[in-house]
């Protein structure tokens, strides 16, 4: 009799095992299928990260490897006479700064501005087949993506506040712009969000096109002190 009811115990020991299993798997395919993390982009390459602090402001909200766009974050859109469309609260100041660029003979146009999590999912995927194209691993290709492209949720193209700016090549070099941007851009409320020099922070290589709103006060103090953002915003909060 014990020798029975032991075994009966054992019996809906394993079955507990095997339900709390079959869950697990449930759970880990639900997160999966919610994360919107395409084929190409394997899922913990978006987690580990916190959500983007507000505090400082919407000017200054930090989206990175480590910080992830709110889930309720909300962007007021406006469209550029080319179609691309940038956050509202940033446009006059990006007007602004292009009609003095072209007063100096500058032609410049924003190559990329808003993107939706969709199609930064596609731009992720696109450029890891172009590394396994060249014979890398999925894993590979995956990291030498992410030194370029921004995973999902945590591309600043997501917020509305970036921009890519590029030269028109017919009538202007790519270099004259981007001298231009690096020497004015911060008297418009914009930086450089990727420089040369602080690749070991940002984690992402030197894009001399890409611009991010920060407000003018911001721009300013940053220009001088030689800040990233993220060494920027760290200060902000510790001060």
């Amino acid at each position: 009799m014990k020798s029975r009811k032991k075994s009966r115990r054992g019996l809906r020991f394993a079955a507990a095992l095997l339900s709390m299993g079959i869950l697990c798997l449930c759970v880990a395919g639900f997160v999966t299928s919610q994360s919107g993390l395409s084929s190409a982009v394997s899922l913990p390459f978006g987690l580990g990260t916190s959500q983007a602090d507000t505090s400082l402001g919407w000017n200054l909200i930090l989206v990175n490897k480590d910080h992830r766009i709110p889930a309720n974050y909300k962007v007021d859109l406006v469209e550029l006479s080319n179609g691309e469309k940038v956050d509202s609260r940033i446009y006059p100041e990006l007007q602004s700064m292009f009609d003095d660029a072209r007063a100096d003979g500058l032609a410049l146009f924003v190559r990329e501005g808003y993107r939706t999590r969709k199609e930064q999912e596609q731009i992720m995927d696109e450029r890891v087949v172009q590394y396994q194209a060249q014979g890398y691993s999925k894993a590979e290709a995956g990291k030498l993506a992410r030194e370029y492209v921004a995973v999902p949720d945590t591309s600043e193209h997501q917020l509305g506040l970036s921009v890519d700016i590029n030269a028109d090549t017919s009538k202007c070099s790519s270099d004259a712009v981007y001298n231009w941007l690096a020497e004015n851009a911060w008297k418009y409320g914009f930086i450089k969000r990727y420089p040369a020099d602080k690749v070991d922070i940002t984690g992402i290589s030197n894009e001399p096109w890409h611009y991010r709103y920060v407000g003018k006060e911001a721009a300013q103090e940053m220009q001088q002190s030689g800040m990233c953002l993220e060494e920027y915003v760290k200060e902000k909060e510790t001060s």
